[in-house]
């Protein structure tokens, strides 16, 4: 089973920006789809942003959209999240994940849409 290790989270003022990276153990991500979810403290897991395993096709959360922006590089098996103006409601864990399936046509956008998961970096945006 593929490993990710997400990193780059961290603590930021409001309006800043920062990097999330997600690192995975193996090359089949190259054929999945990948995304970026989030939880804050005593809130549901919501869904922030994902890419197809084809980079052609991406989708955001309304909260996000125009602000974060989801990037992969199937070279370095390593998928990206860039989060600029920030929020302090932005406040939360966030997690990669790799979908269930391979070469999946349309998007994930729910948490049952993937099957494996990284441990979350945390990231606090102060205001």
């Amino acid at each position: 089973q593929v490993r990710l290790v997400e990193s780059g989270g961290g603590l930021v003022q409001a309006g800043g920006s920062l990097r999330l990276s997600c690192l995975a153990s193996s090359r089949i991500i190259r054929d999945y789809g990948m995304g970026w979810f989030r939880q804050a403290p005593g809130k549901e897991r919501e869904f922030v942003a994902a890419i197809r395993w084809s980079r052609d096709i991406t989708s955001y959360a309304d909260s996000v959209k125009g602000r974060f922006t989801i990037s992969r590089d199937n070279n370095k098996n390593i998928v990206y999240l860039q989060m600029n103006s920030l929020k302090p409601e932005d406040t939360a864990v966030y997690y990669c994940a790799l979908d269930s399936e391979p070469s999946r046509l349309r998007l994930g956008a729910t948490g049952a849409d993937f099957g494996s998961w990284g441990q979350g970096t945390q990231v606090t945006v102060s205001s």
